[in-house]
């Protein structure tokens, strides 16, 4: 699984950089209209109904011509026909890059973006196309759109042993866990824990819990686990995804952020199992859904419908531009 995500993400540059040379964006800009007029009735109403969920502005709200960055390390306001590959940043956000550039370079090159690319955790002061956002009532300054989709998505499990046959374990690894309260206290707490295979996979600079430094465990053999936790760091956890789409139950605290996942529409209980920010009921849990099988097996199968949405690329595509569409249209003077 391993080989062919890194396979696919070297086929997915050399692509995207053939095409951000070669093919000229007033080709793109001619197929839009086209492109959003593709879907059938029913997959409209699927796509409406997502993009009134990515984005919230309800009202005419412009983009200024600056804008201060809250979140992430590289962005910006630009035209759209200003939007550039980075080449004289250090960090490029290279996928970041092209995932927005897919999009964008539709749209009419004199309109003006606010762009965060990396990992948003604040609102922003002014409407911007970002990959995450908090979850909160008031984010309709956050635009989401499918950025470094690579990273999470392409490791979507798509062949699995059945929930019965795994092992009744929790399993985790983390890597930087000392920066992040939740991911040290589920080691901290569970490190040697009967139901638990929990560690972290690196030592940190002034290490003081070596004990919970474990091997690295490849998605594959995480599989082999009933339970996966799934949590937050100072951002979404990208192994939610995958979990979710496997035949393991992912185990996490409330979720605080969203992406184009739509973590939002996660209920406890429903597509995962939820435990306390402190994880004091974690034990309970597990033994729980260990006596109770079905139960498991029914948030798996609730886990699965969540993650099917996802899974036509045409409707992606063309949610993806409809977002852009509504933003546009209500960020432009």
């Amino acid at each position: 699984m391993e080989l062919y995500y890194g396979l696919s993400r070297t086929l997915y540059l050399i692509t995207s950089f053939i095409d951000y040379f070669l093919v000229p964006r007033a080709w793109h800009r001619h197929r839009l209209k086209r492109l959003l007029r593709s879907l059938s009735p029913e997959e409209r109403r699927q796509a409406d109904e997502r993009v009134a969920y990515y984005c919230k502005l309800s009202h005419s709200t412009p983009v200024p011509q600056t804008a201060p960055i809250q979140g992430g390390v590289l962005g910006g306001t630009v035209r759209v026909g200003e939007y550039r590959f980075p080449f004289d940043k250090k960090r490029r956000f290279t996928y970041y890059f092209f995932d927005l550039y897919k999009v964008v370079r539709h749209f009419d090159p004199s309109f003006r973006m606010f762009y965060i690319h990396g990992d948003v955790n604040e609102i922003p002061a002014a409407p911007a196309l970002v990959k995450s956002r908090p979850i909160l009532p008031d984010n309709a300054n956050a635009v989401i759109l499918k950025l470094n989709r690579h990273r999470h998505y392409a490791m979507m499990v798509k062949h699995d042993i059945p929930f019965a046959q795994k092992k009744d374990m929790l399993v985790s690894r983390s890597t930087w866990a000392n920066h992040s309260a939740q991911r040290r206290a589920l080691c901290e707490k569970f490190w040697d824990h009967p139901l638990c295979d929990v560690g972290k996979t690196r030592f940190e600079p002034n290490e003081d819990l070596p004990q919970a430094v474990k091997p690295f465990l490849t998605v594959r053999e995480q599989l082999q686990y009933k339970f996966i936790a799934s949590v937050e760091g100072e951002n979404m956890a990208s192994n939610l995804k995958w979990v979710m789409s496997s035949n393991s139950v992912a185990v996490s605290p409330p979720l605080k952020f969203e992406t184009w996942f739509m973590e939002g529409r996660l209920i406890g209980g429903y597509h995962y199992i939820e435990v306390k920010p402190d994880f004091s009921d974690l034990e309970e849990k597990l033994r729980y859904y260990m006596a109770h099988p079905e139960e498991a097996e029914a948030i798996i199968a609730h886990a699965h419908e969540h993650v099917g949405q996802f899974g036509n690329r045409r409707l992606e595509r063309v949610v993806g531009l409809s977002v852009a569409d509504a933003y546009f249209k209500r960020t432009q003077e």
